[in-house]
């Protein structure tokens, strides 16, 4: 199997926003949204026919699994149209989650 790393290609910011007006800063006050640049998209190839290029967050998706065989992220190549799964480490999946990617769950904490 080729390992294929993916990497945000474009932040266009790193910077977190300040806590809204009225939510304070206690652990009580619940999480600050943080929000996504538009312009952040991800360097990908495709294993088939070996095409590299970049994905906007909306053409991928993650699902976390319980164990690490079920925990991958998905998307269809833009060169040759085949359906691409890859698995996701831990960087890979912060990677994604920060840059916006819709994620799926397959399992629940009991």
């Amino acid at each position: 199997m080729n390992r294929t790393f993916l990497f945000p290609a474009a932040v266009t910011t790193g910077i977190r926003p300040a806590p809204l007006p009225g939510t304070g800063t206690g652990p009580a006050s619940g999480p600050v949204p943080v929000p996504v640049p538009a312009a952040v998209r991800f360097r990908a190839a495709c294993p088939d026919c070996r095409g590299r290029f970049e994905l906007a967050a909306a053409a991928l998706r993650l699902a976390i699994g319980a164990t690490s065989r079920t925990t991958f992220y998905t998307f269809t190549c833009p060169e040759c149209g085949a359906s691409v799964r890859k698995p996701a480490g831990e960087r890979i999946i912060e990677l994604l989650t920060g840059g916006g990617v819709r994620t799926l769950r397959l399992h629940t904490a009991l």
